[in-house]
């Protein structure tokens, strides 16, 4: 799902990129949302192709013979009594004729409409779970840039406090209050966060990358995120109520009860091979040497075909129609596991997250709390520099957590979203908490 078709040529501007407007893209530009939607036209063509063997064929002709022949050729011997010219001709005549066939009964071609119009249906459910998927993947993609920024935010401001510690034991030690090794302590802190903060903004360039990738942004086109999407809580809803919605709205598992359906409709068309078939035939036009001339032809025929011996041909493709059929219900019944397993992880890990956050947050307020008593006694000289830098790197575990948290909190509750699949229509309402 990260592939796309890139939309047009970039501008100079920066693009001021919502959430909506990246998924409304990714719909529009994702190259799994392409193909898929291009199958399901190709299932289209597929029914409309077994429904014109069931309607009247109806062709018009014109057409102007010359034709010389030997009376041999037509039966035609000469007698004493009725002489025959050997060869007759050179004749012409022209022919205006309207040509009509219809299959007035045939059960197998019935049921391969019947198989091809559920087989249509299943590739449209199939987009629709592409769209949800596609969602997924792009609701995480921003989050993923919104998680990557939020980083370099809590990094630069680690960067600021490092370089005032820096500075206040350059102060001290100048001073002579404050021995050289506090110095040299603080500003292996400094170059660490100054690392640190390098490679968050490679990581916020790479997820940006990824997210512009993913919904077919303008190659080279710069953009920066509006959404913020902070921590909102989601009260879920109960396993059972969850599982129940997800078997009557995830389109992927309604596909397969639709492929299920055609796998039965080829079975019974096969099956139909076996059953007469009635077709209708018929001609009606003019023929004469010239307009004028032109007298009334038309010629009607009815015909039945029965298959009597096939050679053991039908037998084998019911055996192979049979198989295809038992995949089909087995695919099904591995899909309904698999809803049962996406839901339950999904809420599991949404309660996770949401506990982690509630931990994270109060860890960052304790790290904060820790890190301003600690600069205050290091600038009082009651302690040394390793007091404050432990402090800083317990501020710095205790944001990358609750950046962390928080994250995972977002991407549980679009999981569950699709888990039950409603992430293309209510993402909004699960990633806000109200609609």
């Amino acid at each position: 799902m990260s592939g796309s078709v890139p939309a047009g040529a970039a501008s100079s501007e920066v693009r001021h990129l919502t959430l909506h407007d990246a998924i409304d893209m990714a719909l529009h530009y994702n190259l799994g949302a392409i193909e898929s939607e291009e199958s399901a036209r190709t299932a289209r063509g597929l029914r409309l192709q077994a429904l014109s063997g069931l309607l009247p064929q109806v062709g018009f002709g014109v057409s102007n013979n010359k034709a010389q022949v030997t009376a041999a050729s037509l039966g035609f011997s000469s007698t004493p009594i009725f002489p025959v010219p050997p060869v007759i001709g050179p004749f012409h005549y022209s022919t205006v004729a309207a040509s009509v066939s219809q299959i007035v009964l045939n059960v197998e071609s019935i049921r391969r409409l019947q198989a091809a119009q559920t087989a249509e249906q299943a590739a449209q459910l199939s987009y629709d779970d592409i769209l949800d998927l596609v969602t997924l993947t792009v609701g995480n993609a921003y989050l993923q840039v919104l998680n990557a920024a939020s980083r370099i935010d809590v990094t630069e401001a680690q960067v600021r406090n490092a370089q005032a510690l820096y500075s206040q034991a350059v102060e001290a030690f100048e001073a002579g209050t404050s021995p050289k090794i506090d110095v040299t302590r603080t500003s292996v802190q400094l170059h660490t966060e100054q690392f640190d903060l390098t490679v968050a903004r490679n990581t916020l360039a790479i997820a940006k990358l990824n997210l512009a990738r993913a919904i077919g942004l303008p190659l080279g086109q710069a953009f920066d995120l509006v959404d913020r999407l902070p921590y909102a809580d989601l009260d879920p809803q109960s396993v059972d109520d969850a599982l129940r919605r997800a078997f009557s709205t995830r389109a992927d598992y309604r596909a397969t009860q639709q492929a299920v359906e055609s796998a039965q409709y080829q079975l019974a068309a096969v099956r139909a091979q076996r059953y007469p078939v009635l077709a209708v035939n018929g001609d009606y036009g003019w023929q004469g040497v010239t307009l004028g001339s032109a007298r009334n032809i038309f010629a009607v025929q009815a015909a039945v075909n029965v298959p009597v011996f096939t050679s053991g041909r039908i037998e084998s493709e019911v055996t192979q129609v049979e198989a295809a059929l038992q995949q089909r219900q087995a695919e099904r019944e591995n899909l309904r596991g698999q809803i049962d397993y996406d839901v339950r992880t999904a809420l599991f890990n949404l309660q996770a997250a949401t506990e982690q956050v509630a931990v994270a947050h109060e860890n960052v307020d304790l790290a904060n709390e820790n890190l301003g008593r600690s600069q205050e006694r290091f600038a009082a000289g009651v302690t040394d520099s390793v007091e404050v830098v432990q402090a800083q790197q317990s501020l710095s575990s205790a944001n990358d957590q609750y950046i962390t948290a928080t994250y995972s909190h977002n991407l549980a509750k679009l999981q569950l979203a699709r888990a039950i699949g409603v992430a293309r229509t209510s993402y909004g309402q699960y990633l806000t908490g109200h609609p």
